[in-house]
Parts: C-alpha cells; sequence; structure tokens
C-alpha cells in the first residue's frame, strides 16, 4: 500500500477506536494504541514500518512543540516546593525503583536506566484530559498534578536530550556536552524570543495565512537546526515552542497548530501499537508484570507520601497519586529514541508500549472511581497521618462559631446567593474546591473550608445537624446525590436546595427529596421574563437596572481575574 492509503487505514482507525474510547468513557489515547495492535501484529494492514518511524517522528516533534508553547513556568510558583523539590524526589526514587527492579532480572545497566526513565515520568495529555473531564484543574490537587507534570516535563526534555546526543553509548563528557549545548539552546530560545520574533510575528499577525506559515517555519526551522548539532527534532521543535511561548500571540499559535498536533499525535500513538510484537514479549512476563506494579502501585505511593510530608492534607495526596499512576508518552519518545540509536531492542520497546496501555486503562478506572477508591483505602491511609508536614491552612472557622446555613459551591451562582444571605443576616460557611476562592474568603474573614462533598472528612466539618438550609451550586450529580443522602440522614428538618443543569435531573432531585432545584437556564427565562415586565415601560428603571448590571459583571470580571493572577 502507498503512503496515502497507509495514513487513510490509521486515521480510520483511530477514528473508530475513539468512538468506541468515548461510549465506554475511557482515554482516546488508550484506543489509538489498540487501533494500532490491529492495524499491525493482528491484521497486519501496515507493512511500512519506515514510513510508521517517519510519522511518528512528525507525531513526536508536533507533541512537544505544543507543549514548549503551553510550558508555564510561574505554575510551579503557585504550589510551592511539592512540584519543584517533591517532583525531583519522586523522580530519581521512581528512576531507581526501575532501575534497580530490571538489575534483579539480568538485564544491562543501560536497559535498566531505560526502565528507571519509563517510571519517572506521567502522561501530560492523559492526566489533562481526565482533569478537564471532572472538572478538576482549578482545585488544590488539579494544581499540585500540574505543577508536578511541569517539572517532570522539564527533566524529560533534558533526558531526551540526553539520549538524542549520547549516540550508541553513553559517557560522562557527552553527557556534559549535551546539558551545555541544552543551556545554549534555552539561550538562544530567549534571544529570539525577546529580539526577533514580537517584530516578525506582530507583521505576520495582519495575515492569517502567513501567521500560520511562520508558526510551523519556526517549529521547523528549530528542528531542522537541532538535527544538524546532534539532537533529535524532537527536541529542536520543544526549542521551537519555548521561543514563542512568551508571545502575546501563543495562544492564536497554539489554537492554528493544535489540529495538526492532534493529528500527528493520533498517528504517533497508533504507530506505537502498531510497533507491538507480540512475539518479542516472549520470556517478558514477569519484567512486564514488576513494571506495572511499580508504576500503578509503588510509584503513586510515593506521590502520595511526598505530598503528604509537603503539608497537604490525606484526600488531597491520594487524589494526586492516583492521577500520576501510568506511563507517560515522554517515556515512549524516550524508548523510540533509544531504539533508534541501538540502546534498547524492539522487545523492550513492546514491553513499554504494553506497560503503557495497560498503565493508562488502569488509571482511567481510578480516577473515574476516585470517591470510592479513596473510601476503601482511607483506613489504610490513615497510618501515614504522622508523615504529614506543617498543614496548610485551607479554611477559616473562627472558633465557638456557629453557622445555620451550609453553602457548596461560591463561584458564579454561589457568589450572588451568599451575598443575599450575608444581606439577610444569616450565618453561612463557604464549601468550595478552588484554592483561589477559599484563600480570599479567608482575606475577607469568611468562614470557609476548602473541598468538596465527596470527601466524609468535609461533611463531619459541617455540623449538619445544627443547620437548617443547605444550598448546592455544583453541576455533579454524584456528589448531590451524596450531599442529600448526608444530610437526610442527621437531620430530617433541613431544607435542601441543590443545582441541576437538566430537567431530568431536577425531576429526580425532587423524588430524593429536594426542597427546591435550581435549573439556571430555566431560572434565567424566568427571571428574564419578569425582568422585561417591570422595565420595558420604564425608561428609568431600565437604565436603572442596566448600571446596577454592569457593576455586578465588573465585579465578577474583577473578581475571576484576581483568581486567575493568584
Amino acid at each position: 500500500m502507498n503512503v496515502f492509503t497507509d495514513i487513510g487505514v490509521i486515521i480510520i482507525l483511530a477514528t473508530v477506536g475513539g468512538i468506541i474510547a468515548r461510549l465506554l468513557k475511557q482515554p482516546l489515547i488508550s484506543s489509538y494504541i489498540l487501533m494500532g495492535v490491529v492495524a499491525g501484529p493482528i491484521l497486519h494492514l501496515i507493512k511500512d514500518l519506515s514510513m510508521v518511524d517517519v510519522l511518528s517522528e512528525i507525531g513526536i516533534a508536533f507533541l512537544l512543540f505544543i507543549v514548549g508553547i503551553e510550558l508555564d513556568f510561574k505554575k510551579l510558583k503557585d504550589i510551592g516546593a511539592v512540584a519543584t523539590v517533591g517532583a525531583l524526589i519522586q523522580m530519581v526514587l521512581s528512576f531507581a525503583l526501575g532501575f534497580i527492579g530490571l538489575q534483579l532480572f539480568g538485564f544491562s545497566a543501560v536497559v535498566s536506566a531505560y526502565a528507571g526513565i519509563i517510571l519517572m515520568f506521567s502522561s501530560t495529555m492523559v492526566v489533562i484530559k481526565l482533569l478537564v473531564d471532572k472538572s478538576q484543574l482549578d482545585t488544590l490537587h488539579g494544581r499540585i498534578i500540574i505543577g508536578i507534570l511541569l517539572m517532570q516535563d522539564v527533566i524529560a526534555v533534558i533526558i531526551l536530550s540526553i539520549i538524542g546526543h549520547a549516540g550508541s553509548e553513553f559517557s560522562l563528557s557527552g553527557l556534559i556536552w549535551s546539558i551545555f549545548l541544552a543551556l545554549m539552546a534555552l539561550g538562544l530560545a530567549v534571544f529570539f524570543s525577546k529580539i526577533l520574533f514580537p517584530q516578525l510575528f506582530r507583521f505576520a499577525a495582519k495575515s492569517q495565512e502567513l501567521f500560520f506559515l511562520l508558526s510551523l517555519s519556526v517549529c521547523f526551522a528549530f528542528a531542522l537546526l537541532f538535527s544538524v548539532i546532534g539532537f533529535s527534532i524532537a527536541i529542536g521543535a520543544f526549542i521551537a515552542g519555548l521561543t514563542l511561548a512568551n508571545l502575546p500571540y501563543n495562544l492564536e499559535i497554539i489554537a492554528k497548530v493544535k489540529s495538526l498536533r492532534d493529528f500527528f499525535a493520533t498517528l504517533f500513538f497508533v504507530a506505537m501499537g502498531i510497533k507491538l510484537s507480540f512475539a518479542t514479549l516472549t520470556g517478558l512476563f514477569w519484567p512486564i508484570t514488576l513494571l506495572l506494579f511499580l508504576t500503578v502501585v509503588v510509584s503513586p505511593f510515593l506521590i502520595f507520601v511526598i505530598t503528604m510530608f509537603f503539608g497537604y492534607n490525606r484526600r488531597v495526596a491520594f487524589l494526586t497519586a492516583i492521577s500520576l499512576s501510568q506511563v507517560s508518552e515522554f517515556a515512549l519518545i524516550a524508548v523510540t529514541l533509544g531504539q533508534k540509536i541501538g540502546h534498547i531492542t524492539q522487545g523492550f520497546l513492546s514491553l513499554t508500549i504494553l506497560v503503557t496501555l495497560s498503565s493508562i486503562f488502569v488509571t482511567s478506572y481510578l480516577v473515574k472511581y476516585e470517591d470510592q477508591f479513596y473510601r476503601f483505602s482511607k483506613p489504610f491511609l490513615k497510618k501515614f497521618d504522622r508523615l504529614q508536614g506543617k498543614k496548610r491552612k485551607m479554611e477559616h472557622l473562627p472558633v465557638n462559631s456557629a453557622h445555620s446555613c451550609v453553602l457548596i459551591g461560591y463561584d458564579r451562582v454561589g457568589y450572588m446567593i451568599l451575598k443575599s444571605l450575608r444581606k439577610i443576616g444569616r450565618d453561612v460557611v463557604v464549601i468550595d474546591f478552588n484554592p483561589d476562592i477559599i484563600n480570599s474568603l479567608i482575606e475577607k474573614k469568611i468562614p470557609c473550608i476548602y473541598g468538596d462533598v465527596g470527601d466524609e472528612e468535609v461533611i463531619e466539618k459541617l455540623s449538619l445537624k445544627q443547620v437548617d438550609l443547605v444550598i448546592s451550586t455544583i453541576p455533579s450529580h454524584q456528589e448531590t446525590t451524596l450531599l442529600m443522602t448526608k444530610v437526610r440522614e442527621v437531620n430530617k428538618d433541613a431544607r435542601i436546595i441543590v443545582t441541576a443543569y437538566s430537567v431530568e435531573d431536577a425531576l429526580e432531585y425532587y423524588g430524593k427529596g429536594a426542597d427546591y432545584v435550581i435549573v439556571p437556564h430555566i431560572l434565567g427565562g424566568k427571571h428574564a421574563g419578569i425582568l422585561l415586565e417591570t422595565i420595558s415601560t420604564d425608561i428609568d428603571k431600565l437604565i436603572l437596572t442596566k448600571l446596577e448590571h454592569i457593576g455586578e459583571l465588573k465585579n465578577h470580571q474583577s473578581r475571576h481575574a484576581k483568581h486567575r493572577r493568584n
């Protein structure tokens, strides 16, 4: 088959796999690799592996190009030491586990080092996708995860530089030279990003077509330049991304290149499945089992302990750990480069692909049922509470304070509800899982607790027996149902007001005992109708309502801007 036919087969299979994955609520990356297995070792539809290698290399380049553009070192500062020192400790220990583990099976030091690299990193693509699906990017554990991933990405790129430049043998001089060239590359990126590219992209931005071509040209130019001096084109593409990261046009560049990234990244992951060779896995059952156990059990346990040591509570540490329990795409890239330069065999590449696929599959279930896994593991995890460092202050509950009302979810709708409740003199405690919001409430001396209603420890702090009103604005069906159950268990007289984003959920909540269900689009339409009746014939009232609304909008805007700055 020609190249066009091969690409067509890959894309069609990836699409079929993606549809099945969406229906089964599984990660897309797993489906792409599985479809690659179908196209390659099972049906043998793709026979030209040289074409697969070329497509894989382009996919890696675009993937790292976008990673470079999106890399934001400021996010490491937001969550402090755990994202830097903690991440480094985790990577060193994970590397040691992988290295020692394969040494016990008689593998060479070089191959064992690649096993250590496999365990060092978690998948940015998979984890971010899982966090977005559960709306957890702005939670405390979400930010810790992103910080750790950013630190891992930085170290991963350095390691990829070393592998790409080391040739057929590792040496101290080669290592030093690789680090020196990597630092020179970063200096070059800073020079271009500060001096040349701002003016060049300002000129090109007048034409969308030219803007797109210039973005691609920067990617390819750096990729070609770094390949000439001995690095892989993937490293050059990453450095190209770094040069564009601080431009005011970086979001536009990402938007325009993202489709190409997704296209070639899909080809890369399918290609990984195609290159899986079951025949080469003979005799590797126990190494595969060991690496998988270290990936989904031991390495997350290390992250759990490290996160607690840096002062975060048990639940935050647990959610952080299980989200990072998979092999990264960087590991696949590293092992692919390693095979290309002769460090490892096809069998070890197949081992890596199999461990990656299995760990992603396991992670998807761990995250999906995180609350159930946490409750099951809680008795065991409690034993490690003494390892917790200085606790982070994530609540404001004055001594001997009493509250008769609980508001769960402050942002958007909750902000206006709290304003109204305080206006009529109600004693309210606010629950939210956005750390910026909690810090803002603490500054204002408003009683608040960081967490979510899926955490039984947070429920226990609410003193539900004494409240007479519970209001929830959270969209999660599972957490809303759990909240109603917990409230009714201890307080049958409390009034419960919850929020639903579908008519079906609203009717279900009423059936389970909700006193009132807020359905935003219906309530908004009803409010708009009443408003129009009162202001449509009174121009003075219309102007007054308009000015009041503008004030509220600006207040919302300033709050969100402050949260983003924090």
